[in-house]
C-alpha cells in the first residue's frame, strides 16, 4: 500500500505503447534510437535538457551502474507525477533494488533508501514531515532574516581579503556557499568545525560521478558525523531544531527512530545548503551575463524576488532529483512506465518547457510573469519544507551582493565554467569574479 492505494497485480494497458525499460547493452545515445545515458557531470546541461524534452514527456534514460530508469521532462506531466496518488516513494516499490538488477554499493541507493521524510508514503510521510513542520515553522524562518542579514554582511565585507593574485574571488567557495551552510547549521545546533567536512561529504553524496566506495565512506562518515551531532543535543539541548526533535521523540518515543532522526538531519543538512548554493550561484551567473536584466531589477521594474523565481525555473539548482516508482503500470504523458521503475524528476528540463513558459523559455526574464508556476521546489505531499527558508537566503544575499559591489563582473564566460559534477546539482563548480569590475574597465 502507498497512500492508501492498492498496488495491482496486473496492468490494464491503455493505448499507448508499453515503455520498455533499457538493457545494459542499449545504445548509449538517443540518437541510436536507444535510452539517454546521463552523465556523471552536468557539461551542457541545457543541451542535453533539450535532447530529453524532444524526446517525449517520459524518456527511458540509464543511470550510473548500468541501472534503467525513466525521467519525466515536461512541465504538465511532471507536475502530475509529483502529485499522483500511483507514483510511491519508498524504496520497497523499486523493483530492481531487490530483484539483483541493481549492483552491490550502488552509488545513488543512499537516495533510495535514507530513512526519512523523503522515502516514505502515506502514514508514515505524514508522521515525519507533521514532526519536522511542527519545529520548522514559518515563524521560525521569518525570525532568521536578521541574522542572514548579518551573516550576508560580513562574508561580503570579507570578500576583499579572499582576493586571488590577479584579484579574482571565488565567490561559490566564500560567499554563496558559507551563508546558507552557516544558517542551516545554525538552525540545527551543528558545531562550526564540522562545517566543512559536512559540506564535503554531502557534495560526494550529492554529485554522480565518485565511486561506490567513496560515496559508501562518505554516507558512513555523514551518518556518524550526524549521530553524534544528535547525541551532543541531547547531552545539552538548545534552542535549535535538533534539540526540538529529540524532545518530541522523546515525549513519544515510536514517532521518531534513531535512524529516521539521522536521515532527518541528513536530509535538512544537504538539501539546506546545496539547494541555495546552487540558487545564489545561477542566479549570479545570469545577472552578469545578461547585465540589462540586472538594470531592470535597479530601476524598479523587477525584484529580487522576481530574481529568485526566474532563477529557479531558467537554471533550477537542482536537475534529476532521485527517486519516485509507479506502484502498477502507469500511464504518464502517453507513455505506459512499468511498476516499479525509478522515475527521476528532471526540474531543469521542465523549467525550459516551451509547453509551459512559451517560444522563448530558454531567455532568462526578470519581469516573466508566467501563468504556471515552476516546479524546482517540487510539488504536492513532497514539496519541499525548506523553500521559504532558500528564497530568503537567496533574496538576502542577491540583493546585499549587488548593492555592496555594483559593478561585480564574471571574470570566466558562463560558457566556460566548469559545471558541477552531477546529474543531481545544477551549477558551476567555481564562480570567478571581479568584485569592482574587470580590469579593462577598471583602467578607464
Amino acid at each position: 500500500m502507498t497512500d492508501g492505494q492498492p498496488i495491482s497485480d496486473e496492468a490494464r494497458l491503455p493505448a499507448p505503447a508499453r515503455l520498455r525499460p533499457p538493457d545494459a547493452d542499449c545504445p548509449a545515445h538517443a540518437a541510436d534510437g536507444g535510452p539517454h545515458r546521463l552523465a556523471p557531470g552536468g557539461a551542457g546541461r541545457a543541451a542535453a535538457d533539450a535532447l530529453l524534452r524532444e524526446a517525449g514527456a517520459v524518456v527511458p534514460v540509464v543511470l550510473p551502474g548500468e541501472v534503467p530508469a525513466v525521467a519525466v521532462t515536461h512541465h504538465a506531466v511532471l507536475r502530475e507525477a509529483l502529485a499522483h496518488p500511483e507514483v510511491a516513494k519508498s524504496a520497497c516499490h523499486f523493483t530492481a533494488l531487490h530483484d539483483g538488477t541493481v549492483p552491490p554499493g550502488w552509488p545513488l541507493a543512499t537516495f533510495a533508501t535514507v530513512d526519512g521524510m523523503t522515502t516514505a508514503d502515506g502514514a508514515d510521510h505524514r508522521r515525519l514531515r507533521g514532526l519536522v513542520t511542527k519545529v520548522f515553522t514559518g515563524r521560525r524562518v521569518a525570525a532568521l532574516r536578521p541574522r542572514i542579514v548579518e551573516l550576508t554582511a560580513g562574508l561580503l565585507d570579507g570578500l576583499p581579503g579572499a582576493a586571488a593574485a590577479d584579484g579574482t574571488v571565488e565567490l561559490r567557495r566564500h560567499f554563496a556557499y558559507p551563508l546558507p551552510m552557516s544558517v542551516i547549521c545554525e538552525l540545527l545546533g551543528v558545531d562550526t568545525a564540522l562545517r566543512d567536512r559536512l559540506h564535503e561529504l554531502s557534495n560526494l553524496i550529492v554529485g554522480t560521478s565518485g565511486t561506490a566506495a567513496e560515496v559508501q565512506a562518505a554516507n558512513r562518515e555523514i551518518t556518524a558525523v550526524l549521530g553524534q551531532v544528535a547525541e551532543a543535543r541531547r547531552a545539552d539541548p538548545g534552542d535549535d531544531l535538533t534539540s526540538a526533535l529529540l524532545a518530541a521523540q522523546e515525549e513519544d518515543g515510536d514517532r521518531l527512530s534513531a535512524r529516521e532522526l539521522v536521515g532527518t538531519l541528513l536530509l535538512m543538512i544537504i538539501a539546506g545548503h546545496e539547494t541555495t548554493l546552487n540558487l545564489i550561484t545561477n542566479a549570479v551567473r545570469a545577472l552578469c551575463t545578461d547585465r540589462a536584466q540586472l538594470e531592470l531589477v535597479r530601476a524598479g521594474r523587477a525584484t529580487w524576488d522576481d530574481v529568485v523565481e526566474e532563477t529557479l525555473r531558467h537554471d533550477s539548482p537542482v536537475a534529476h532529483f532521485p527517486f519516485r516508482y509507479p506502484v502498477r503500470d502507469l500511464e504518464l504523458g502517453g507513455t505506459v512506465v512499468p511498476r516499479g521503475t525509478p522515475m527521476l524528476a528532471s526540474y531543469s528540463a521542465a523549467g525550459r518547457d516551451p509547453e509551459a513558459y512559451g517560444p522563448d523559455a530558454d531567455r532568462f526574464d526578470v519581469t516573466r510573469r508566467p501563468a504556471t508556476r515552476h516546479l524546482s521546489f517540487g510539488h504536492g505531499p513532497h514539496y519541499c519544507l525548506g523553500a521559504p527558508l532558500a528564497r530568503l537566503e537567496a533574496t538576502v544575499a542577491l540583493e546585499a551582493l549587488f548593492t555592496h559591489y555594483p559593478a561585480l563582473h564574471l571574470a570566466v564566460p558562463d560558457a566556460e565554467l566548469p559545471p558541477h559534477q552531477s546529474f543531481i546539482g545544477n551549477s558551476t563548480d567555481i564562480l570567478p569574479v571581479w568584485l569592482t569590475g574587470s580590469p579593462a574597465e577598471q583602467g578607464r
